[in-house]
């Protein structure tokens, strides 16, 4: 079922085909990529998803609406909620960054990025601001570990969306400063700010509130993914938050609703669709909502990703099992 609509998206938008990686095939399509700078060790790895560079076009100038003035989107839609101090929240549906996967945001002069790997399900934020420069990122069309790889438009260098770092091109071993963000319900957002932002309906011609990859989160194998399979008989596509290096399975949270522990604070809430089942967004299944404070009660940057991208990129992380 995943497999025949992640075809159908593709031939819908120009997939050719799946190449792996090689520095001197690509050096025709990137030609200002500096390739002899890189982290990565086998460029296996690095697989074509089929669209070209900016194939999946990253939304560099959103639009916003008021909470009020917004008729589209269901109460059990997932949003990516930015709470920046001093700035009226700002709810990101993930009916549009599903078919965008990137928005480049200015937030009161402050640049950030919000992204969004539907593959997996890794919804994370970032300053745009990274040391001397303000970069623009754009959707590469190249996947490693089935993670999207995303490229700056001002050096083409390619950065790993689930760890922020950059892995191929001129900035090589730079990391992007996460900024504390989460997924929450569109009900659970706009009744705790009625007066705050959410972005408008993109201009482009896409089925926003539809989900390219029905069944996905019930799939047994990741896209794309020829790596080793999580420990400990967790399912690959199952969820766990991210905290640092540490990971907490979903279904742990989902049985306690609050867990205090290394220094954290997560609770889970029920009330949000998963973006990854039904292919109406609106009806997948409650996953519920995850929220990660200190013992400040401050928000900390984490992750609701999938199981095999938390093993493959953190594969000494510490799984927080329980007892």
């Amino acid at each position: 079922m995943f497999m025949r609509h992640v075809l159908a998206t593709a031939l819908a938008i120009g997939i050719t085909g799946s190449t792996s990686a090689d520095p001197s095939f690509w050096k025709h399509e990137w030609p200002n990529t500096d390739f002899s700078k890189t982290s990565v060790s086998n460029w296996v790895e690095i697989l074509s998803g089929g669209p070209p560079k900016d194939g999946i076009p990253a939304i560099t100038d959103p639009q916003f609406i008021f909470v009020k003035d917004e008729a589209r989107i269901k109460g059990t839609e997932p949003v990516i909620t930015v709470e920046l101090e001093g700035s009226l929240p700002r709810a990101y549906p993930l009916r549009y960054l599903t078919w965008h996967e990137i928005v480049n945001d200015e937030i009161d002069g402050t640049p950030v990025a919000v992204t969004f790997c539907p593959l997996c399900n890794s919804a994370l934020s970032y300053y745009r601001r990274n040391t001397d420069v303000i970069l623009t990122f754009g959707v590469s069309g190249k996947l490693r570990n089935s993670d999207m790889v995303m490229y700056d438009r001002e050096t083409e260098s390619w950065w790993q969306q689930a760890t922020g770092t950059a892995i191929v091109g001129e900035l090589t071993g730079r990391v992007l400063e996460p900024l504390p963000s989460w997924l929450e319900s569109w009900d659970q957002f706009r009744t705790r700010n009625p007066d705050a932002l959410v972005m408008a309906e993109p201009p482009f011609n896409r089925r926003y509130g539809r989900n390219p990859y029905e069944r996905y989160d019930s799939s047994y194998r990741p896209f794309l993914y020829s790596g080793e399979l999580p420990p400990h008989d967790i399912p690959a596509l199952a969820r766990v938050i991210r905290v640092g290096d540490r990971a907490w399975p979903m279904e742990r949270l989902r049985k306690v609703k609050t867990l205090r522990e290394a220094g954290v604070v997560i609770s889970w809430t029920p009330g949000q669709a998963s973006a990854l089942d039904t292919a109406d967004i609106a009806s997948g299944r409650d996953v519920g909502s995850i929220r990660v404070r200190d013992g400040q009660g401050r928000d900390l940057p984490h992750d609701v990703m999938f199981a095999f991208a938390y093993h493959v990129f953190w594969p000494d992380g510490q799984w927080m099992l329980g007892p």
